[in-house]
């Protein structure tokens, strides 16, 4: 029995049945920014491994990194003890973020989890109690518990565990577009702040570009907006750049385009340059020192392989190429050939917006209807992207070629074409 046989029996996939109900791609092997299937065809990776690979597969420097680190420690238990290259990574992050305080956890919605329990052990630290969180329409945060309970209710993939989960407090989402008046939606946010300031520990937000929720672009003044509200209301800020961290906007994280810093940061998928499983979450020395000198004293939280010293040395090396290399002029030309290229799909009678930042560009069709015939044309012709519902978008490396980056596009507004013409 061959592997993918072994798969289709017992592998379950993500957002999947078992077995699955579609095709599953077989894939080989990777380089730079092509997928190489059993079969023998070579993809164009429109998704850079769900965002997360911005330097491209097989990077020698990163690929070292984890081999040279394989030889002296592979992992050690990070409960009393430390390690070199944690205190290095911790050391990085805290310059480029301007928050002190690290700690490094497994994946993007566990940093999620650990976030929402500091902001709660936080309030907790100054005798409040404050249990609440208030979140955005048409939120994603994840897929563990908590995480899923700061997701939008009713928009969202979550919403069938709606009667389990904690029950929080929805504002309305910032206005879509970049330069948009977001006037209605701030004043929302400070009637929620009002409204509830007594009872919210945290407001967490998805930084200028809404994810999972719709790729939805917003003015970064709404930002600006939300860092004085949370301040003047005592209630924490908490940005989740797990998905727009490490340059995805244009900007090294997206607060930059607001120059805010805010109480508590979450950070995962480019934090390793997608080659191995980490996360963070980053607050303020005021928050660490307000509960590291409670009654309680201690963050209560401990995964088995938080710092795992594989992870710590890629991740250094990431941040590395990011601090020597050239990858905000690379973005930003990535982002005006999405801007250009984009354009062609303006007319197009299924498709209600198009939007780009940095190295984002999203096709918003009016149904999801189409999605699997969009993707399946796509990868007929050389392409791989993953639709969400009815979001045709690409999320590239940073060291995309040029050419291949407009075949992305144009493959993406062929597919589209091919449906109108039937």
């Amino acid at each position: 029995m061959n592997w993918i046989e072994l798969d289709r029996q017992h592998v379950w996939h993500p957002y999947n049945s078992l077995p699955s109900k579609s095709d599953l791609l077989s894939v080989k092997s990777t380089d730079k920014t092509s997928i190489f299937l059993e079969d023998g065809r070579e993809l164009i990776d429109g998704m850079s491994s769900w965002w997360s690979c911005i330097h491209g597969y097989n990077h020698p420097r990163l690929i070292k990194a984890i081999k040279d680190q394989a030889d002296i420690m592979p992992h050690i238990m990070f409960g009393g003890i430390a390690h070199e290259k944690a205190s290095i990574l911790a050391s990085k992050l805290a310059k480029l973020t301007g928050l002190n305080s690290v700690f490094l956890c497994d994946s993007g919605s566990v940093s999620v989890e650990v976030a929402l329990k500091t902001a709660i052990q936080y309030q907790e630290a100054k005798g409040l109690k404050k249990y609440k969180f208030i979140s955005l329409e048409h939120a994603y945060h994840g897929d563990t518990l908590a995480a899923m309970s700061v997701c939008d209710p009713n928009n969202s993939m979550h919403s069938i565990y709606g009667s389990y989960l904690p029950k929080h407090i929805f504002t309305q989402a910032p206005e879509l577009g970049f330069t948009a008046d977001c006037s209605s939606s701030i004043k929302a946010l400070e009637d929620t702040f009002l409204k509830h300031e007594k009872e919210v520990a945290g407001f967490i937000l998805e930084p200028v570009v809404q994810g999972a929720g719709g790729m939805r672009i917003y003015n970064p003044e709404f930002l600006r907006k939300a860092r004085e509200l949370c301040s003047k209301y005592d209630i924490l800020l908490i940005a989740d750049e797990i998905a727009t961290g490490f340059g995805h906007t244009g900007k090294m994280f997206a607060c930059d385009w607001a120059d805010i810093k805010p109480d508590i940061m979450t950070l995962g998928k480019g934090l390793t340059g997608g080659y191995m499983t980490m996360a963070a979450m980053i607050t303020s020395k005021e928050v660490s020192d307000t509960i590291s000198n409670s009654n309680l004293g201690i963050l209560m939280h401990g995964p088995t392989f938080m710092g795992n010293p594989l992870a710590c040395s890629v991740a250094i090396e990431s941040l590395n190429l990011l601090e020597e290399g050239s990858w905000q002029k690379n973005v930003l030309n990535i982002e005006k050939i999405f801007k250009e290229e984009l354009s062609y799909a303006k007319e197009l009678n299924i498709v209600k917006d198009i939007r780009n930042i940095g190295a984002i560009g999203v096709i918003e069709l009016k149904d999801e209807s189409k999605a699997q015939e969009i993707q399946d044309y796509c990868v007929e012709h050389g392409v791989w992207i993953r639709p969400f519902g009815k979001l045709i978008y690409s999320i590239v490396a940073y060291t995309i070629k040029d050419e291949d980056l407009r075949r992305i596009i144009k493959t993406m507004i062929d597919a589209i074409k091919s449906i109108e013409t039937r």
